[in-house]
């Protein structure tokens, strides 16, 4: 066990390094590629007596950075787990769970589905706040899977299936900008479409990874097998979305 400990360690400082340098090659060779967030309201036409929607642009995000963000604060987690928290890590792991990781997807996952959003067109303030918390309280779940089945021989698996729902519902949201578009040149470019397809498979990834963990499938018998999993998605899933979205709208021109 010491040693299956020991090469997880270095498993996170590598996935560590691997997310600090994209991160970092993001923000130094992004373009400047800005969206606007808005904040949408009812405004009043006096001349008409009448009400109608409006929205007022309150603040612009430089996309580069907002890629960069999820990157570093998963490299921070590794770190802080391979030499903060060592202990505390394995500590956790030998009891079915990792609060940390949870942690760290509450804030990373949901800068990435906020990120995807805004690329599909959906701009406010109040609807990017929603789709970010219903992504973390997934993540949430996800948490309070694992805390409520410790030492459990028959499993409460509502945890996981509240999860679910509400991990699905920010992926109902994006797809009506997404696919309502109409495609062609009225709607997003092709690698939005990719990005949206290809990070919902990977999403879905991690509930597959949880399942097989608590039906101790094959090698997933083994907890730390589903740790090594959860680190692999983690990094092709991050560094999948950074690196569509720079392709895609990142280049320097």
């Amino acid at each position: 066990m010491e040693e299956k400990f020991a090469r997880l360690k270095k498993f996170n400082i590598i996935a560590g390094f691997l997310h600090l340098a994209q991160g970092l090659i993001m923000i130094i060779i992004s373009n400047d590629f800005m969206i606007n967030v808005t904040r949408s309201f009812l405004d009043f036409n006096p001349s008409t007596r009448t009400l109608f929607p409006a929205s007022v642009e309150i603040f612009s995000v430089k996309f580069g950075y907002l890629v960069a963000l999820f990157l570093l604060l998963s490299a921070l987690f590794h770190f802080l787990i391979a030499f903060g928290y060592y202990q505390k890590y394995i500590d956790f792991l030998k009891r079915g769970q990792n609060p940390y990781r949870w942690n760290e997807y509450s804030i990373s996952a949901s800068i990435m589905i906020v990120a995807i959003a805004m690329l599909t067109g959906i701009y406010d303030i109040s609807l990017l706040i929603a789709v970010f918390f219903l992504n973390a309280f997934m993540v949430w779940f996800g948490m309070l899977m694992e805390k409520m089945n410790e030492d459990k021989e028959k499993l409460d698996w509502l945890p996981f299936i509240y999860g679910c729902v509400a991990g699905a519902i920010p992926w109902v949201v994006i797809g009506f900008y997404l696919f309502g578009a109409g495609g062609g040149e009225g709607g997003p470019p092709n690698f939005v479409y990719w990005i949206y397809l290809s990070l919902f498979i990977f999403f879905n990834c991690f509930a597959i990874n949880m399942y097989l963990q608590y039906k101790k499938v094959g090698k997933w018998k083994d907890y730390l097998y589903g740790e090594w999993i959860y680190i692999i998605l983690s990094l092709v899933a991050k560094s999948l979305l950074a690196w569509q979205v720079f392709a895609g709208a990142l280049r320097p021109v």
